[in-house]
């Protein structure tokens, strides 16, 4: 007990002194440390961090009530042809087969009158409407691709084709009884027209199944 009590006196003494000891080592820290380092204000980080207001954007356009409603719908023009080439971006060759096609009854119609042997009347009469519309076709596909098309080709050579068989039939029935069969008039001899006729049907029904293909 007397050995306790003497180390909790010897213990109380020695805390002055080790007390007065720290404080000399932190003033001494102190003044070393003085002037060194940082010594202004720091900046308020959450000034910058304050949360942004919104804004409130407004519809350029407007709203319409019962939009999806079909009753306010148009039809759909399945019947114009142009309102067709543009929902299915049709080219120009598109344009050109549907030009081609419709000539194609025309050649068909020729096709019949050579076959079952109609007037002379009836063929330039057909003859010529062929003709007419393949000139218009000429004017409107010339020195575009589609000009450079078989069928395209095909077709104006066999205007050329109809034209000339056309204007021999005609004159062949205003001067042929009139002229001998032999020199001059032996172009409008009936086996050199049938011959002819005969070239100018295998041209048609050729294209004819050319322009089909196509389509």
């Amino acid at each position: 007990m007397k050995k306790l009590v003497l180390c909790l006196i010897a213990l109380t003494l020695c805390l002055p002194s080790q007390a007065a000891f720290w404080n000399k080592k932190d003033k001494a820290l102190e003044a070393e440390l003085q002037g060194k380092g940082y010594a202004g204000t720091l900046p308020d980080l959450n000034k910058n961090s304050q949360p942004k207001e919104q804004k409130v954007t407004t519809p350029i356009f407007e709203s319409q009530k019962d939009f999806n409603d079909p009753s306010d719908l148009k039809p759909v023009p399945r019947n114009n042809p142009a309102f067709i080439d543009i929902i299915q971006k049709k080219d120009r060759t598109s344009t050109y087969v549907i030009d081609a096609n419709e000539i194609i009854p025309m050649i068909e119609k020729l096709v019949d009158c050579i076959e079952e042997e109609g007037s002379v009347q009836l063929f330039v009469t057909r003859a010529n409407v062929l003709s007419m519309n393949l000139d218009h076709l000429s004017l409107k596909y010339e020195g575009k691709p589609e000009s450079y098309y078989e069928s395209f080709r095909k077709l104006m050579e066999i205007n050329g084709y109809v034209k000339s068989i056309s204007l021999l039939r005609k004159e062949a029935l205003t001067y042929q009884r009139y002229l001998a069969y032999q020199a001059a008039g032996s172009i409008y001899n009936p086996e050199n027209i049938n011959q002819q006729l005969e070239y100018l049907l295998n041209e048609l029904n050729a294209v004819i199944i050319m322009l089909k293909q196509e389509g």
